[in-house]
């Protein structure tokens, strides 16, 4: 009995992976053509930190490359901040089983500061410059972030409410006259996608996070969305859509 019980689980389990699967690799697929993110012959940069996201992410963009029309390479590349949360070795033995090689950029994100005084600007800063030196080195185009629609939702009522700007995240950004490409494939899938399907893959994801995590502004407007999707449903989408549709005439 209890075997049959396992192997219904497993069963159930295996569909649930199928369609959670092919449903954000569609999605990202919308992404990349709505914003015209991956063209032939691109050398993609994915931004592995080690989370659920960006390993989602890589995957998804390695499956799609076996059978989309366009070719495309996609190199990984971890920039090692000094966490001790993030396992190197683990996290490159494992990507090596999938059949990726794991670069890894390694960067002294103190530099004469103490823990205390970093900052989110101040470690993306540093995490951003490493990346460019990693694209030029590996001669890749195009970088890739993890970054999803949560993430991107965040950043503009982060924008609207701290800075007193309208602005978003992009899902694609031209830096240095065109030579480089910023892009951000998941910008159409929710974190909660990405959580349930590196559970369901067994992604060696770290249990801790940024120690500025929990006191973030980040954290404070996603307790607000959360807060609000009570309330508004559809709140995240809303958000998302509302820089596509500016009415000028309204505006001061």
């Amino acid at each position: 009995m209890g075997n049959k019980i396992d192997s219904e689980t497993k069963d159930i389990t295996e569909i649930r992976r199928r369609e959670l699967e092919k449903s954000v690799s569609k999605k990202v697929g919308r992404a990349i053509a709505d914003y015209d993110m991956i063209r032939d012959g691109d050398r993609i940069l994915v931004a592995v930190s080690g989370g659920k996201d960006s390993l989602v992410l890589l995957k998804i963009l390695s499956d799609r490359s076996a059978f989309v029309p366009i070719k495309y390479e996609v190199t990984a590349l971890h920039v090692d901040l000094g966490y001790k949360c993030v396992n190197k070795d683990v996290l490159a033995e494992f990507l090596k089983e999938k059949g990726f090689e794991l670069h890894i950029k390694k960067i002294d994100i103190l530099k004469g500061k103490s823990r205390a005084q970093i900052t989110c600007f101040w470690c993306s800063w540093n995490r951003r410059k490493a990346l460019f030196e990693a694209a030029k080195e590996l001669g890749c185009n195009k970088i890739a972030f993890g970054h999803h629609k949560d993430d991107i939702v965040q950043t503009i009522l982060m924008n609207l409410l701290f800075e007193g700007q309208i602005s978003a995240m992009v899902p694609k950004q031209d830096v240095f006259g065109g030579k480089v490409s910023l892009i951000r494939p998941l910008a159409y899938v929710e974190e909660t996608e990405t959580e349930e399907l590196a559970r369901i893959f067994g992604f060696p994801v770290p249990h801790c996070a940024c120690p500025n995590g929990k006191a973030s502004k980040r954290a404070v407007v996603r307790d607000f969305i959360n807060q609000l999707q009570a309330v508004c449903p559809s709140v995240k989408t809303n958000v998302f859509k509302s820089l596509q549709r500016i009415k000028k005439d309204y505006l001061l």
